[in-house]
């Protein structure tokens, strides 16, 4: 038991602990709104991963081939929907100091949290990865301890990287300050999506 959730805690943190897109975005959420919702969306990854951890410990060797061949379609759609992402929160934060108002739904913690689970769900290199520690053991995954250490793990970081960005927001509470936060998300993840293209 206890090798088989060190063996997923050590997986969840080796998929979570490079900030990519997914990470810029639960930041940036986290620094313009609110640690509530930030952590939501942080749960949302962690529960993605875990998901993709299970998959990989349930058939690890078919779920790689089933999604081997759409690997380069869900790709683009990850990409494609992280750069409207980005989009969408550059013209907000740019539309909102001159519009003095909110017309969009505020964000909310489960809308949030669905919202991140969708997105991450769309990399199937999550699933690939566990699934090559998964075959790499020779199938002994370690079941639901596995899983369970994965989505922990991954949980702990996201959670971390939503807390950095409430308190970088906390420090940039002013309008401007908001601008440059979600500007400088949006960027982030313009350019992570563009690498995610180009590889």
């Amino acid at each position: 038991m206890s090798a088989s959730f060190l063996a997923g805690v050590v997986a969840g943190y080796g998929i979570a602990v490079p900030v990519g897109a997914i990470g810029a975005l639960i930041a940036g959420l986290s620094a313009r709104t609110s640690l509530r919702v930030g952590a939501a969306a942080g749960l949302g990854a962690a529960t993605a991963d875990g998901i993709y951890a299970g998959a990989a410990v349930a058939g690890g060797a078919v779920i790689a081939g089933v999604i081997a061949p759409i690997a380069e379609p869900l790709r683009w759609a990850g990409a494609v929907v992280l750069l409207a992402l980005a989009g969408w929160t550059a013209w907000g934060a740019i539309r909102r100091p001159h519009t003095g108002a909110r017309s969009e739904r505020p964000v909310t913690a489960i809308r949030a949290y669905a919202a991140i689970l969708g997105l991450t769900l769309l990399n199937p290199a999550t699933v690939l990865y566990f699934a090559a520690l998964v075959l790499g053991s020779g199938g002994a995954g370690g079941g639901v301890w596995f899983v369970l250490g994965a989505f922990l793990a991954s949980a702990s970081w996201q959670l971390l990287i939503a807390g950095g960005g409430s308190l970088i927001g906390r420090l940039l509470i002013g309008p401007r300050g908001r601008l440059l936060t979600a500007l400088t998300s949006s960027a982030v993840i313009a350019v992570l999506a563009l690498r995610l293209l180009l590889t």
